[in-house]
């Protein structure tokens, strides 16, 4: 049983505060993976919730070979996300506040598989066309890297 399902027996619905890591991985053309949440159909980034003595970066590669199906290479830190945007209702009533360290890499190997029960999707948009359908939780980290921002953003 992972750490949040554990919680959740003992509290329900109520907000639990997490913290998340996800990886923006840019292809050959410099455009961004994005995947279909089955939960609410927007677009967002693969990742998810940190297990107990997980460094960051573990979870990054855990979720993304969980949901993806791929194994990125070097990751380096795009940026730290936390306020209001980060509070999720999630369609089952969960409640979460989820704190996000989010990587960046062009660096993966694998064929990328929407196979896992969250993702309906996943297709690389190019920077100015990520689609206007975004999870807000992951909009404010898909718009800094489509308008260019670069080095450590703290939000």
């Amino acid at each position: 049983m992972d750490y949040i399902s554990g919680i959740r027996k003992y509290i329900g619905h109520e907000m639990v505060m997490t913290a998340g890591c996800s990886v923006m991985i840019i292809n050959d053309r410099g455009e961004l993976l994005l995947q279909k949440r089955s939960d609410n159909g927007l677009w967002g980034l693969p990742g998810g919730a940190m297990e107990i003595a997980e460094t960051y970066e573990e979870a990054a590669r855990r979720e993304l070979f969980e949901e993806a199906g791929i194994k990125v290479g070097d990751l380096k830190l795009f940026g730290i996300y936390s306020g209001k945007p980060r509070v999720i209702h999630y369609p089952n009533d969960d409640m979460v506040f989820s704190l996000a360290v989010v990587f960046i890499t062009d660096s993966y190997e694998g064929t990328i598989s929407d196979e896992d029960s969250e993702v309906l999707e996943y297709r690389f948009f190019a920077k100015g066309f990520v689609p206007k359908d975004l999870f807000l939780p992951d909009e404010a980290p898909i718009l800094d890297w489509s308008m260019g921002k670069e080095g450590v953003i703290v939000s």
